[in-house]
């Protein structure tokens, strides 16, 4: 029995011999197996974050792009402008050096308009006839103002044309007095464009026609009465407008130049 214990003591040793190699080298292959799963998973986590940054890169780079491409057609859409800029420049610098000589080719323009509108004043049939010429002496005084441009001074003047000319075309009704013969009388006027400037009293017992022939107010025949009242109403818009019949002079053949 002794020899036999001895023999299994034997053996238990002898395989605690054997194992004792064998386990130490399967700890170092487990150690290096979760050293290189470790490293595997750190591997792949920097490639995952290198990935991450590559098409973080990319997107960066492709939105740049954009910016450029953005940037570039701005940049000639405003290269664009610098260029028609510049020939607006050059255009208005042309200008400017015309303006001394316009404002000179403008000038006795301006003043012989002046003139010829006040000529127009005097020799019309005599309606308004104090608010136009005071019209034309502010337009005197003005183009004696330094501190007024020359565009305005035309301006201010074509305006003044331009009110002449609406009178042509519209009728008229105002209050007023007139010189008949040394007697003041005062009535209504009635203005028919520029063809007819005839004067009534208030009791219809004075109606008159301004004659540009006399230069001065002579009778109208009372049949035209009720053609004057109905043309006062129409300028007075109290009524609608209408035909409106007006005593007028046939005209005279001119004579043949010599």
């Amino acid at each position: 029995m002794k020899k036999r214990a001895l023999v299994l003591g034997s053996a238990a040793a002898m395989v605690v011999a054997f194992s004792a190699p064998a386990f130490a080298q399967f700890s170092s292959a487990l150690n290096e197996s979760e050293a290189t799963a470790k490293e595997a998973k750190a591997s792949q986590q920097r490639i995952e974050q290198l990935d991450d940054q590559t098409t973080a890169a990319v997107n960066d780079y492709r939105a740049n792009l954009k910016q450029l491409e953005a940037a570039t057609r701005y940049n000639a859409s405003l290269n664009r402008n610098i260029v028609a800029q510049q020939r607006q420049l050059e255009r208005l610098a042309l200008d400017i050096q015309n303006v001394s000589g316009l404002q000179r080719a403008m000038q006795p323009l301006m003043e012989d308009m002046l003139a010829t509108l006040g000529e127009i004043v005097e020799a019309d049939i005599p309606f308004n006839l104090q608010e136009r010429q005071e019209r034309v002496a502010r337009l005197n005084k003005v183009m004696g103002d330094p501190s007024i441009s020359a565009a305005q001074r035309y301006s201010l003047i074509v305006e003044a044309y331009q009110i002449e000319n609406e009178y042509g075309r519209t009728i008229g009704a105002t209050e007023g007095t007139i010189d008949d013969n040394g007697t003041l009388r005062t009535g209504e006027f009635l203005r028919v464009g520029r063809i007819a400037l005839m004067f009534k009293t208030a009791d219809d017992s004075t109606l008159k026609i301004w004659d540009k022939d006399q230069k001065g107010w002579v009778d109208l025949n009372k049949s035209y009465l009720p053609d004057v009242r109905l043309g006062l109403r129409m300028a007075k818009e109290q009524t609608a407008p209408g035909l409106l019949p007006v005593p007028v002079k046939a005209p005279v053949k001119a004579a043949a130049a010599q």
